[in-house]
């Protein structure tokens, strides 16, 4: 697919990995749409690659709804997601807080099939795009926490796994629509949750990838997206994007 003219739909897309999709695919020539719950920031950003912001809230499907509404996309990313961490039982013997699990599933989960499923309603109902009958590419965030988990992430490890195994019966379900799916699992990345912290400690954890021994960098991200959208051979599959990291138990 060829990115040029293209509307994007970027959930997530006022900071971290969300922006730097939503910078590198305007720079492509997309039409970039930004969902997200920071409307200053997201304004911003919007203003400054010529794209449009929308406050959406993903976990709400008549929000999601209404962000799409007049909007043609044929590239949906989704970025939007949380990370909070609490143990199953805590030292003080205390059960992990439903409400916390469920937000993250809400958001990281269902937001993520929300905004892939009624873009891909969208997509299917444009015309192809090209000889091989393609009408649109969805691409989800996962994370390596989706295989190895570490203590604390009971909530964000599962939601993540969802991500990744709604990524094959999705792109099967679309098949015959010509829209694409596919997710990344990104493993550490200087986003904005890790930008907080010392450089030191920064440091420490880049360390622990093989090589590059590093954080990841949100434009190393935006690449990916990039290229899963211009190369049509891929489709149904998790890609891990975390230079050989295998998550230790902490």
């Amino acid at each position: 697919m060829q990115i040029n003219g293209l509307q994007a739909v970027i959930t997530g897309a006022a900071s971290g990995l969300g922006e730097a999709s939503a910078r590198m695919l305007a720079e492509a020539g997309a039409q970039v749409a930004i969902f997200d719950m920071n409307a200053e920031r997201g304004e911003a950003v919007a203003a400054d690659i010529g794209g449009s912001f929308h406050m959406v809230d993903v976990s709400d499907a008549a929000s999601v709804a209404a962000g799409l509404a007049g909007l043609s996309p044929r590239i949906c990313v989704n970025c939007a997601g949380i990370a909070p961490g609490a143990k199953t039982v805590d030292r003080d013997g205390n059960a992990h807080d439903a409400a916390l699990f469920a937000k993250a599933i809400n958001i990281n989960l269902i937001g993520t099939f929300n905004v892939a499923s009624q873009c891909a309603a969208l997509m299917a109902g444009q015309s192809p795009l090209d000889a091989d009958g393609a009408h649109g590419v969805i691409i989800n965030t996962a994370s390596v926490a989706a295989f190895e988990g570490q203590i604390g992430q009971t909530a964000y490890a599962a939601s993540k796994g969802g991500v990744a195994a709604l990524t094959l019966p999705m792109a099967r379900d679309m098949a015959r629509s010509g829209v694409r799916v596919m997710a990344i699992a990104p493993g550490l990345f200087l986003t904005p949750m890790l930008e907080g912290l010392p450089v030191e400690v920064q440091q420490s954890l880049g360390a622990q990838a093989p090589y590059p021994p590093r954080l990841g960098k949100p434009a190393e991200y935006a690449s990916l997206v990039q290229h899963i959208v211009e190369n049509q051979m891929l489709n149904g599959e998790v890609i891990r994007l975390d230079a050989a990291i295998r998550m230790t138990p902490k």
